[in-house]
Parts: structure tokens; sequence; C-alpha cells
């Protein structure tokens, strides 16, 4: 394994212990090599196209029915609102990153250069867990779908095979959808960005259709309540499925009101994963210090706009507590007696999520590769094809993971745990932002988060108040996911890193 050179004079790398730092000229550097170097091929109208083809997906098609109908009625509207803030924050601090640290990687590659190895390893750790499960949620959600439109047609699977049968049953048409993608991954981000840019464009008219035809059977009525009052949980449910917030503050366990809101809002949030997905494609991208932040806000824009009118839309024309969680825009269309309608959207949906699981692969990939780059994770997964340019021993690792993990999982097993990694994610990129403006002030940076440190520290907090209103359930698997990670790190990682290696190795010109 080759040890990494030693650091230059003025990069203000700490040299030993668990928080040592990459500086980000080394991990510029790095980029450079033959072996391990993506190819920089994508625009920044790839950019906005692969951020709202990942952002306008499962959030928008699956998870509006079922948030509004268990946690926050008519007001799942403003639970999108709080969610889209909560993502604006971080948002602009990921900018910044990405724009002055042009490398694959994203949050890992982030806290790597400001917070040190131990807490960049961590990050990274909880990044493949995020993107993982959100690309099985997804691909599961798609399934859904699928499964609703071949009914419609005549044509009905077998439970052992839907993912929804009783018993045991598996997903096959997600899984197999996570397979093929992987294929398109693997033979280049340019051919990714073209499939992507199609598939956007069907299912934002989808949207548009949801919106503006569902404008003409809104009824004020299923309005009212707009926010249902809080109601009690069921006697026999358990408090470990309560928010943990309810649970550290002896709020009695419930439903809807003011409460239920932002547990409806720590829900919906997986709907904006997808900015910092553009992240990670940042060494991919030809001048990155400009496009990467029109990418990154330029696209939560957009889909917060299409969110929250959705939102209002399906609520206003099915009472909240009947809509359903599969296919909730699809059915609603169907109980105003508009079966067409109803199928052209199962359709949309079935066609746009494809490019959500697509992207969601490209980012899982990066960033296992950026670890495998660093040595934390053996260097093998690091190698790039001559071909296609792509890292294709990530990719493939990845699409089987997830297709297994899409196969046996439902949507709402891992929907939760999906937001507690991402929202843990930005929490330590609002803390690297301030940390990397003290030790160096000195780099130029394309972009700069306005108003620090407030802003960072702001978008901290808020991104961990949401994380409290997740489940005592979801800390739980959250925190043994984590111990997990230590215990690999510890026993592999922190002896292969590269940065580690390089710093106990003297230069050549030391040595006896």
């Amino acid at each position: 394994m080759a040890a990494r050179p030693p650091v230059k004079a003025g990069e203000r790398s700490r040299p030993t212990g668990l928080f040592r730092t990459k500086s980000v000229e080394q991990s510029i550097r790095d980029t450079q090599e033959p072996e391990h170097a993506l190819r920089k091929e994508l625009t920044a109208m790839d950019l906005v196209v692969y951020g709202v083809g990942v952002i306008v997906g499962t959030g928008i098609f699956v998870i509006t029915g079922t948030v509004a109908r268990s946690y926050a009625g008519p007001a799942v509207a403003l639970s999108f609102v709080i969610a889209a803030v909560v993502c604006a924050l971080a948002a602009l601090c990921y900018a910044e990153f990405a724009s002055t640290v042009p490398v694959a990687g994203s949050a890992y590659t982030f806290s790597y250069a400001s917070l040190g190895e131990i807490v960049a390893w961590i990050i990274g750790w909880d990044l493949i867990l995020e993107f993982m499960l959100a690309t099985a949620l997804v691909a599961g959600g798609w399934s859904q779908y699928v499964v609703s439109l071949l009914d419609n047609a005549g044509v009905h699977l077998p439970d052992a095979v839907s993912g929804a049968g009783p018993g045991f049953s598996f997903d096959l048409p997600g899984a197999l959808l996570v397979l093929v993608l992987t294929g398109v991954v693997v033979t280049g981000a340019k051919l990714s960005a073209r499939v992507t840019g199609v598939i956007v464009a069907i299912k934002v008219a989808v949207v548009l259709l949801v919106i503006f035809a569902g404008l003409f059977f809104v009824k004020a009525a299923n309005y009212s309540p707009f926010v249902p009052e809080a109601v009690p949980s069921p006697p026999g449910e358990s408090a470990i499925h309560a928010p943990l917030v309810q649970l550290l503050f002896g709020y009695e366990p419930a439903k809807f009101g003011v409460m239920g809101i932002f547990s409806a809002a720590a829900i919906v949030f997986v709907a904006f994963i997808g900015f910092d997905i553009v992240a990670t494609a940042a060494e991919e991208t030809r001048r990155p210090q400009r496009d990467m932040p029109r990418g990154i806000l330029g696209s939560l824009l957009v889909v917060t706009v299409l969110y929250v009118a959705v939102a209002l839309v399906v609520t206003g024309m099915q009472k909240y507590s009947q809509l359903v969680e599969a296919a909730p825009l699809a059915e609603a269309f169907k109980s105003v007696g508009h079966p067409f309608f109803a199928g052209v959207i199962s359709f949309g949906a079935v066609v746009g999520m494809v490019s959500v699981v697509l992207v969601l692969l490209v980012g899982q990939s990066r960033v296992l590769f950026a670890m495998s780059r660093d040595g934390l994770v053996p260097r093998g997964f690091s190698q790039v094809h001559p071909k296609w340019g792509t890292p294709t021993r990530t990719t493939v690792l990845t699409g089987v993971l997830v297709a297994a993990i899409t196969g046996f999982t439902t949507v709402n097993e891992i929907a939760e745990m999906v937001n507690i990694g991402t929202l843990f994610a930005f929490v330590v990129v609002a803390i690297g932002v301030i940390v990397l403006r003290r030790t160096r002030p000195d780099i130029h940076r394309a972009f700069r988060t306005p108003w620090v440190p407030a802003l960072p520290v702001l978008s901290a907090l808020v991104s961990f108040w949401l994380m409290l209103n997740l489940s005592l359930e979801t800390w739980i698997r959250f925190v043994i996911w984590m111990a997990v990670g230590f215990l690999i790190y510890f026993a592999y990682g922190r002896r292969h890193s590269r940065l580690g290696l390089g710093l106990r190795t003297p230069p050549a010109s030391l040595r006896p």
C-alpha cells in the first residue's frame, strides 16, 4: 500500500491522533491519481437534473399519504415547510464545502478536512447507512406503484413476490430495478445524467398534473380540522415507538396536534434528500466552484414549491384519515372517480422514481469510493474502470446489498432510519463549516455560507431537534449501527489509513 506523501508546509493538517485532518490541498491532489480519478463530465444543468431527479420521488409519491393520515392531517403541508427550512440551512453549509473541496464523498470528505479522521469515518459510515436505506426505500415505493399499475391493467403479482403479502414476501420488482440501474451507473456518470434528464421531465409533468388537475376536486371540508387535535397513542403501543423528545421531556405519547406536525416533518424530511447527493458528484463536475452551489440550492427551491402544493391538493381531494400508504396520489384520484388520472400518476411515479434510485446509487458508490481511496476501507474498492471511468467495484457491491435490503424490508421499516442518518450528517457539516473557517481562513471559497457562525449553529440545532422527533426505536438502531462502525474503524480503518501511514513514514530524504 502506498504511503501518503508528507503534508506540505502551510496546509495545517493535524499530525497525529484520532482527529488528524486531511488537508483540502491533499484531498484535491488525490483526485489526480490516474487509477483513482473520476472523469469530469458533469455540467451545471446535469447537477440540477440530478438534484431534482433524486429529490422528487418517494417523498411526494408515497410518504405524503402516510404522514398525513398518521401524524399531521392536512397540516402535513406545514411539515414540508419545516423540513424545507432545515434543508435550506444545511444546503448553504453544503454549498460552501462542495465549492471549496470539490472531491467525491460529500459530508465524509468535508469532515475529513475540518473535524478529523474519526469524525470523517463516523459520518462516512452514517452516509453508507443513509444512502443504502434511502435507495431501498425508494425502490420499495416504486414497487408499490408498479403493483398498483399492474392491478389497474388486470395483472396481479403473487403476494410472495410483490413485497406486500402476509407472512414472508420478497419484493422482486424493487430488487430487479436496483440491479438494472446498477448496470447503468457502472457505465458512466454522463449516461446516468442523460437517463435522469429524460425521467425528470416525465415526473415533473406528472407532479404538475396532480397539482392542476387535483385543484378541481378539492373540497374545503377536507381541510377541517387543518391541524387535527392531538390524540394519545393506542393503548397497546409501546413507548419505543414514541418520538424521543416526548420521552425525554415527559410528553404523553400522542399523534396529531402541534407535536404531530414536527413528528411528520422529521419523517417527510426524507423527501428532501437529494442536494447532499449532488455534493457527492463534485469531483465529476467540470466547474464545481461555480456549479455546485447552483445545483444544490436551485434544486431545493424547485422541489419545495412542488411538495407543498401537492400536499395541499391531495389532502383537499381526500380526507386525510382515508389516504392510503400505497400509491396515495393515485388512490386520491380514484376516490373522486377518475381512474384515468390515477393510471397516469402511477405510470409517472413508476418512471419518476427510477431516477431517484439511480442517483442514490451514484451517491452511495462515491462515498464508499472516497473512503476506500483514503484506506479506511480496502483500497481495492477505489479502482476505477479504465473504459467507463467509474468505481465499478463499489457500485456493484452497493447494488447487490441494496437489492437485498429492498427485497426483504418494507417502506415503513426504513423511512425513519434514512432521516436520522441524513440529519446527523447535516449537524456535522454545519459544525465543520465553523471549524474550517477558523483553521483555514486562507482557503479561497467560491461560495461562502452567510452569517457564520450563527447560521451553521442554527442549522445544527434544528437538525438535531428533528432527530429528537424520531422514535426511540430508530435511535436504538442508529446507535447500534454507529457502534458497529466504531469497531470496524479501530479494527481496520485506523491501521490502514493512508493519512496515518503517510504521517508515520518519514520523507525519503530523512530516512537512514
